[in-house]
């Protein structure tokens, strides 16, 4: 489905949605019954986001990632989080808002809870640099997950990152060697540790945070080694190739299940997660606690073990 024919729907959808609530807004005021125009309009609304989320491109769902109204880690610490308490700063350098750090209770669960974080507004965006993560914002990452390990607490991990940050404050700060840190002390943390892709997960920004014992991408999420902009930038000289390199970087959630890099795929609501963020958090939720009690029943051992073999594998191939 070409850019043009995706915008053309969802614009045609938003009509909808906007007509539908027209009509509710004008049956609340004169109380006429509108169920019958209403039903058939909903209707046609499923039919065009079915339709519309059945044929996306692998490039469209990068864009159906990055939609500016799709629910953010902090979104879901607000839905999903009870007795959430924020923990911040790494003790040498300052706090980096793109990582969001703290104790919670999910269910019954006591967990340490990490997210990237983009922000909503152009000032939140900026505070977080776009949920592009410094070196200071991994090395806090670490110091709280060694903290939930001396506690025996589970880990959670939601990726949401174009990248880490790649300018040259964050290179002089040992941006490469936090990140390495990260992954080296992930592998043997004595503690479950469940990672999910939320909307992007790129490249070292993504594995940051993102080594575990379950791995999960959420439906319209992709997660790849490079963005598509920047291997259309590497390979064809020209960004505006961004929509092959999508397709030849296999790097939606079907492709990762199918490759073995994800273990699972959780579904989105109909037209996905930015439709209904409270759905959204709640089909979330279920899936980590369920994570959560799998894992009681594997030895400490056992996970971590199972957890260093399965990130050794990525990347195998065979020599002819």
């Amino acid at each position: 489905m070409s850019e043009k024919n995706v915008t053309e729907i969802e614009n045609l959808i938003l009509e909808i949605e906007h007509h539908i609530e027209d009509l509710e807004n004008a049956s609340t005021k004169d109380n006429f019954d509108r169920s019958t125009e209403l039903i058939q309009l909903r209707e046609k609304q499923k039919s065009l986001q079915m339709g519309l989320c059945s044929k996306l491109r692998p490039y469209d769902i990068v864009k159906t990632a990055r939609h500016p109204l799709r629910p953010l880690a902090a979104d879901y610490v607000n839905m999903m989080l009870d007795d959430f308490i924020e923990l911040h700063g790494d003790r040498l350098f300052g706090d980096d808002k793109a990582i969001i750090c703290g104790l919670g209770r999910i269910g019954n669960e006591k967990i340490l809870f990490v997210g990237q974080q983009k922000g909503k507004s152009t000032k939140e965006r900026i505070a977080c640099n776009f949920g592009m993560p410094n070196p200071e914002g991994y090395r806090k990452a670490l110091q709280k997950m060694r903290l939930a390990e001396k506690f025996h607490l589970p880990i959670i991990t939601l990726i949401d990152t174009p990248g880490a940050n790649p300018d040259i404050g964050a290179e002089e700060r040992g941006q490469a060697q936090a990140i390495a840190d990260n992954i080296y002390e992930m592998c043997r943390l004595r503690t479950p540790i469940i990672n999910i892709v939320i909307g992007e997960g790129g490249s070292g920004g993504a594995l940051g945070i993102g080594v575990g014992d379950k791995f999960a991408i959420l439906e319209y999420a992709y997660y790849s080694v490079i963005s598509p902009e920047g291997c259309a930038a590497i390979l064809w000289k020209n960004a505006e190739n961004a929509p092959e390199s999508a397709e030849s970087l296999k790097l939606t959630a079907r492709d990762l299940l199918k490759f073995g890099i994800a273990d699972e795929v959780i579904p989105e609501p109909l037209g996905a997660a930015h439709k209904d963020p409270k759905a959204m958090a709640d089909i979330l939720k279920s899936h980590i606690i369920g994570y959560l009690r799998e894992m009681k029943n594997n030895s400490i051992d056992n996970l971590i073990e199972n957890r260093y073999n399965r990130y050794r594998k990525i990347g195998k191939y065979s020599e002819g």
